[in-house]
């Protein structure tokens, strides 16, 4: 019973992780997977939407749940700016443009958070009723991971909605297929992309907030993430939302027992698995045929 105690244990920390991975990689998946877009400033406003609730609850005494809309917001709104004045410009350029913008954008991103804030870690109090653990046949599950499970699962539903159900995900899809039929058809490209662009980054602004108490801020954190963002994506297949949730559970479970059951590896165990996945399905788990 013990035994199965702490597999439990292992199992639902890793699965509580991977939904923390899929919450700040999910808008990659759909700005790279679906726009064709290397946005690798991604982590950049997953780090922005983090000090803003850091900011807002200790400056302003802001309860937690307050800032989780304002860090989206923030994110989003940057996401819109940037996309007006720079992305936009290189959406039919070739990956090295994209790349060498996007990744000087993460180093002004670490520069500007490490001036402003330091390179402490940043605290952050949550409320009572997000603290402790509650246990279920003997074992413990902590209460803030089972929120990081609820809300990860609530956004995975959300984020399929929006893009599968809905005339906006047909525009996107439309636009990114065919940009000159899809304006032909008296669909706004501009603005369909702005808004993907605002939807994904938002997305990670909000997994940033969420992310704190689970693996802490500081100003690297643009950077030490966003090689578990690209993992992510690139495992479970550009553009599949459900490729990335499958591959962030299978990757945060794997992290979890890899720290748990060989020490001796570290993290090093989740960069076996990617290696493993991708020999098997070099396109990932579930790529866009």
């Amino acid at each position: 019973m013990l035994v199965l105690g702490s597999l439990a244990g292992v199992v639902f920390d890793g699965f509580a992780y991977g939904m923390l991975l899929f919450v700040l990689s999910v808008g990659l998946s759909v700005t790279l997977g679906m726009m064709n877009f290397i946005n690798l400033a991604h982590c950049s406003f997953a780090m922005l939407g983090g000090y803003v609730t850091v900011t807002l609850m200790n400056a302003l005494a802001w309860p937690f749940f307050a800032t989780l809309p304002a860090a989206f917001l923030a994110a989003a709104v940057l996401a819109v700016a940037l996309e007006r004045t720079l992305y936009r410009r290189l959406y039919r350029a070739s990956e090295l443009d994209q790349c060498l913008l996007t990744i000087g954008i993460v180093f002004v991103s670490i520069a500007v958070a490490a001036y402003v804030y330091g390179t402490i870690q940043q605290p952050v109090q949550l409320p009572a009723y997000l603290r402790g653990s509650v246990s279920v046949l003997d074992i413990h599950f902590g209460v803030y991971r089972l929120f990081l499970v609820a809300i990860g699962l609530a956004i995975t539903l959300a984020v399929v909605a929006a893009l599968e159900l809905t005339r906006f995900g047909a525009r996107v899809r439309a636009a990114v297929d065919n940009q000159r039929m899809a304006r032909g058809l008296g669909i706004d490209v501009d603005r369909t992309f702005a808004v993907t662009f605002a939807f994904g980054s938002g997305l990670a602004g909000l997994g940033g907030a969420l992310s704190i108490e689970m693996i802490g801020l500081d100003p690297a954190f643009a950077f030490a993430y966003l090689i578990y963002v690209l993992i992510v994506v690139s495992v479970g297949g550009l553009g599949s939302i459900r490729g990335s949730f499958v591959a962030a559970i299978l990757l945060g479970v794997s992290d979890a027992a890899g720290k748990y059951y060989v020490p001796q590896l570290g993290a090093f165990l989740i960069y076996l698995v990617m290696v493993a996945l991708l020999a098997w399905r070099p396109a990932g788990l579930f790529a866009r045929r």
